[in-house]
């Protein structure tokens, strides 16, 4: 009997204690609640509007200014080539010339409708010849004298501007088809001839530029292998249209290339300043990336409340980055220490 008493007492005293003694998992999440409802410590400035040069950077090729590749008009066998790959040339100077039999008998024979003429028209004065007869010889030479100006014209080849010769394709004695050659990267000529001073180079911009590009506008150019210098370019001409796949329009940038330095096919850089503009600026280190995505974002506290803004980045200035966002607004609190733990309604408290 006392045995089964001591029992009974043991279990009454048990529950007791049991009945005290909260859950363990219920304690663990008044834990955490009370850690929720803790502010976390950040510290915040107060977004400002800046002013910043707006400049647009571009990644493109050096092109020749003009290039040319030279022919005649008709197939024929080259007589001579005056040029070698390499050598500079000026406008009109002799680039080769084709044979020029067939150029010599219409001369021969322009000649002799010359005197014909001459004998003619010292007839006709004298009324010892029709005006009908007249009519067609002087229509003879006149073909015969077009004739005669366009082989002169399309048998000795000048250069139709000054610049160098960057390919020759034939020898003097061979055959000229007219047909495009393996050797000469599937062009129909003879010779090619480029203009590299200036130099052009053509961007792809952005349609929302499209107002602000200009002829005129200054354009700096770098190259990776002359780091140390900078050539300064213009945009000689802007595209009309905007190309709707890419949303996008081309604009040509004209560069002095007196030294000829930079050569075409040349990887170079173009910086283009379209002036200043005022945007919002913070410490790139208030710009968060979110895990997996390339999605930027940052916080902004609002009334003890840490808030979540998207943003799209822009030009980075050093420490500095322009940021833009529908959602934000000049006296806007960034969170810019204390922001890298934070989650989207986090209470924090602002310290200095």
């Amino acid at each position: 009997m006392n045995h089964i008493l001591k029992l009974s007492t043991i279990a009454i005293i048990a529950a007791m204690v049991a009945s005290c003694t909260p859950p363990a998992g219920k304690e663990q999440a008044e834990t955490a609640a009370e850690a929720e409802k803790q502010a976390l410590p950040v510290k915040v400035m107060e977004l400002t509007i800046t002013k910043i040069a707006r400049t647009l950077d571009f990644a493109a090729t050096a092109q020749p200014m003009e290039e040319v590749s030279v022919s005649p008009a008709s197939p024929g066998r080259i007589d001579k080539i005056y040029v070698e790959v390499g050598d500079r040339v000026s406008k009109g100077d002799n680039l080769f010339v084709m044979d020029r039999t067939q150029l010599m008998q219409a001369r021969i024979q322009l000649a002799g409708l010359a005197k014909d003429l001459a004998r003619l028209d010292t007839l006709l004065q004298t009324g010892s010849t029709r005006q009908q007869q007249y009519d067609q010889l002087k229509l003879q030479y006149d073909l015969t004298r077009s004739n005669v100006e366009f082989m002169e014209e399309n048998t000795l080849m000048k250069a139709p501007f000054g610049g160098v010769v960057t390919g020759r394709y034939y020898e003097a004695g061979e055959m000229y088809t007219g047909a495009p050659s393996a050797a000469s990267g599937g062009k129909a000529g003879i010779v090619t001839v480029m203009q590299i001073n200036p130099l052009k180079v053509i961007i792809s911009v952005s349609e929302q530029y499209f107002p602000q590009v200009k002829r005129g506008i200054q354009v700096k150019i770098t190259s990776d292998i002359y780091r140390n210098e900078v050539f300064e370019g213009r945009v000689s001409l802007v595209h009309p249209t905007i190309n709707p796949l890419t949303r996008s329009f081309q604009a040509e940038i004209e560069v002095p290339n007196a030294k000829e330095t930079l050569r075409p096919g040349m990887f170079v850089r173009a910086a283009m300043e379209l002036g200043q503009t005022e945007a919002f600026v913070v410490p790139a280190s208030t710009v968060l990336i979110q895990e997996g995505t390339n999605q930027r974002y940052l916080f902004v506290e609002r009334s003890g409340v840490a808030e979540r803004i998207e943003v799209v980045p822009g030009k980075r200035f050093d420490e500095m980055i322009e940021i833009t966002s529908d959602k934000l607004a000049t006296g806007d609190r960034i969170i810019f220490q204390g922001q890298a733990k934070l989650i989207d309604g986090n209470r924090v408290e602002v310290v200095k």
